[in-house]
């Protein structure tokens, strides 16, 4: 079966049957080993991550046998399953837990994260909040919007284009390596204000709907970013790596600035990477 944009309430449907049967039922519920570090103490993976993930990729194989599926969880086992997406003739990128650090702390800032890819191409995303229930769902083409958990379809637009003083945005600094960490740290105070939720599904979802202006990202794993960055760009923001090369599926390095248009987004480029 290849896909069409039809399928967005079937896989917007699938996200919440996972989150209600394998992600809620363990919120703030998880025992002492359903807890692991995979990198860190700030890298963790749970149960809940494990079995969303399970139950996806499952529903997915039967819908699209032939499709390739990337799950973050699987690929932490087996890095060589990201070999081939940019060729994928259709692919689901997973992310069954996006803010695990937030769920393991009881943090309701957690969100399940879905993109689709054709043949190198991200064609669609979804974002979906299990605690408040809804979706912010993108379609290439068709623009961003949030289905709301009765029913009802809001149409989102990233924020106007400011001067970067009255910017809010992020930096996630953690991952980048020095001396451009601090540059990057210390330069982001050029903003009006800065956000940190630890979770890029809502950190997207806050960017997509207008409430804040950028967000620098270094760690580019495809699960993490995929569906945000298409949910982003048909809300009519704009995003590119560093260099200010495009960003695609294949990418799993060079960092990525998003921002509400090209001429913010090379104001900010300016502005945060200024020596």
């Amino acid at each position: 079966m290849t896909f069409d944009d039809s399928a967005i309430d079937w896989l917007a449907g699938l996200l919440s049957d996972a989150a209600i049967a394998e992600i809620m039922p363990r919120f703030r519920r998880l025992g002492e080993g359903d807890v692991r570090q995979k990198t860190s103490a700030a890298d963790l993976v749970t149960e809940a991550d494990v079995n969303a993930e399970r139950v996806i990729t499952a529903r997915l194989r039967e819908r699209y046998p032939s499709a390739m599926i990337v799950g973050e969880e699987a690929c932490s086992d087996n890095p060589a399953l990201l070999g081939g997406l940019g060729d994928a003739e259709l692919a689901f990128v997973i992310d069954p837990v996006d803010g695990t650090f937030n769920f393991a702390s009881g943090v309701p800032l957690f969100g399940v994260m879905l993109g689709v890819v054709v043949k190198g191409d991200t064609v669609a995303g979804i974002i979906h909040d299990p605690v408040g229930k809804d979706w912010l769902i993108g379609a290439k083409g068709a623009g961003s919007h949030i289905r709301h958990a009765h029913g009802a379809l809001e149409k989102v637009r990233v924020a106007a284009a400011v001067p970067i003083s009255q910017m809010t945005g992020a930096v996630s600094w953690q991952y980048l390596p020095e001396p451009e960490r601090s540059r990057l740290a210390r330069n982001q105070t050029k903003a009006l204000s800065q956000f940190a939720y630890r979770c890029a599904a809502h950190e997207y979802r806050l960017l997509a709907s207008g409430h804040a202006h950028f967000v620098v990202y270094n760690k580019l794993m495809p699960w993490d970013h995929l569906a945000g960055v298409l949910i982003h760009q048909e809300a009519g923001g704009y995003a590119a790596r560093i260099d200010g090369s495009a960003y695609l599926p294949s990418h799993v390095d060079g960092g990525i600035l998003v921002a509400p248009d090209k001429d913010s987004w090379q104001e900010l480029r300016r502005e945060l990477w200024a020596e």
